[in-house]
Formats: C-alpha cells, structure tokens, sequence
C-alpha cells in the first residue's frame, strides 16, 4: 500500500509545497499579531478617553492662587458644614432606597421564576419605564398626586425613598434577576420545602445566601444612584448631596471639580469594595464546599 495514501492530505500538501506551508504559517502569525496590536490600540485609546477628562479635572481641582498647585479646594469643600450635611441626608436616604427597594423586588422576582414566568415580559417592560420617563414628569407626577389629603406626603421624606426606588428598580431587578438565573431556584426551593422547611427559612437561609453577590451589586448601584440624583432632591425641596453640588458649582470656580473627583471616588470605591466582597463570599463558599466534600468522602470511606 502507499505510503502517501495512508497519510493527511495536509501533511502531504505541506510536504509537496513546503514554501506555501511557511507563507501561510507566517501569515497566520502576522494576523494574530496584528490582531494583538489593534486591541492594546483601542484599550489604549478607551482608557485615555476615561483617564484624561478625569486628570484635567483633578489638576483644576488644584489650582490655587498664582498658580500653586495645593489641596485648598478639598480643605474648603470638607470645612464647609453643608457638605456633611448633605452627603449625610443622602447617605440616610440611600440605605432605605436600598431596603425598600431589596424588599420590594426580591420577593416579586421570586414568584416571577418560580409560578408565573410568563410575568417576565410584563416586569422587564416596567423596567423600562424609568429610562423612557425622564425623572422631572415622574416628580411632577408625585408632587401632583401626593399633595392633597388623604395622601399628603410632600413633605415627607418617604416620597423621595419612593421615587428614588421607582429610579434605581431596573438596576434593583436586573441584578436580582441575573443571581436567581445563575442558580437553580427550582430545586433549591423544592428541596429546603421536602426537609420542612418554611418560605421564611427558604428565603433567608437558602435563597440569599447564593445570591449574595446580585445583591451587593443591586446595592452598590443604588447607593452611586441616590448620592448623585439631583432632579427629585430639587424639587421635593430636600438637602440632598446632589443639590449641594449643583449649587457650589454655580458660585465656586474650583471646589465643583474637587466634588466631582470625590463623588468619582465614591462611586469607584463602591465597585472596588463589592468586588472585594464578593471575592471573599466565592472564597467562603468554595471552602466550606471542600470542607463538606472532605467530611462526606472521610464518611464513605
């Protein structure tokens, strides 16, 4: 039998034509390298679109008198009793934003899996809703309907938690969403309920302890949101961080850019310090399921 026959047409033709087999290697090469240097270019050019707006605005945040670079700016925005004040109020108001919000939507996210998913469509296009109203009808619309007895709530702060739940549910719901299709709801549900236990115990001691991470970003993001809202603050009239903003920016010259870099900062140290945590919560949970493997294959041996 021949030798030729019995092997890859590949391998002949690459022995047939050597040369054509090198040029077509050394193409491949230069393409992946090419490729190779085409993503560093456009990483390069995304990050230089972030970083140097960033950068003018913390080297304006500097400038002092005859041109000294200093830390005035952040000393008078830190000494100024409004800022405490304020961030303060907001802070008070994102917390609940979150609680109300979490309470609101986990357990409706739950029933949407678990009996009616065809509910989906319907919820998803509510979470659509504040992207398309923009947020100054939305407090007309609350101003409106909540000024008159029986409901008269203006000057309450629970319409502000209202609308800044109303504001932050498509980001509530999609993070809440994702961590409850990343397990398998069905059968962990089912399986706490065969051992006894109750929705409550399902709920707090099976379901958000698996979706812990959804939840830290659910969080995250609703805190960055409340912090920097400004229209809703404005016109209920309330001593938010965002209104605070608006109005130092409109009298200063340099502490609005020192702001920024700290709301900036803020946000981003939100991200890091869920990254960190949901880091340690994978850690955890990778452990204890070592430990549990280790304990069973020690108990079947």
């Amino acid at each position: 039998m021949n030798v030729a026959a019995r092997m890859p047409r590949s391998t002949v033709a690459a022995q047939a034509h050597p040369a054509r087999s090198r040029n077509s290697a050394s193409s491949r090469t230069n393409s992946a390298s090419s490729r190779k240097v085409w993503s560093w270019l456009w990483l390069a050019l995304g990050s230089l679109y972030f970083i140097v707006p960033l950068l003018a605005t913390f080297l304006f945040s500097l400038r002092g008198k005859k041109g000294v670079l200093s830390f005035t700016a952040y000393a008078h925005v830190f000494k100024d009793a409004q800022f405490l004040t304020t961030f303060t109020f907001s802070i008070e108001m994102a917390i609940l934003t979150i609680v109300v919000g979490l309470a609101l939507i986990i357990p409706t996210a739950i029933w949407m899996h678990l009996r009616v998913p065809r509910a989906r469509v319907l919820i998803e296009s509510f979470a659509l809703l504040p992207f398309v109203i923009p947020p100054i009808v939305l407090v007309f619309g609350l101003i409106r309907l909540f000024s008159r007895p029986p409901l008269a709530l203006v000057t309450s702060p629970a319409l502000l938690v209202a609308g800044y739940v109303v504001l932050s549910f498509p980001y509530i719901f999609r993070s809440v969403d994702a961590g409850l299709r990343a397990i398998d709801l069905r059968v962990l549900t089912e399986a706490a309920q065969s051992l006894g236990a109750g929705w409550s115990t399902t709920l707090f001691r099976v379901v958000l302890p698996n979706i812990r991470v959804a939840l830290l970003s659910a969080a995250f993001l609703t805190f960055s949101i409340v912090v920097g809202e400004l229209t809703l603050a404005v016109m209920l009239a309330w001593p938010a961080f965002g209104p605070y903003m608006a109005l130092v920016g409109r009298d200063l010259a340099y502490e609005p850019a020192a702001l920024a870099i700290l709301s900036f900062l803020l946000t981003w140290g939100s991200i890091a310090l869920m990254q960190v945590l949901s880091r340690g919560i994978r850690g955890t949970n990778a452990t204890e399921y070592r430990g549990r493997r280790g304990s069973l294959t020690g108990g079947v041996h």
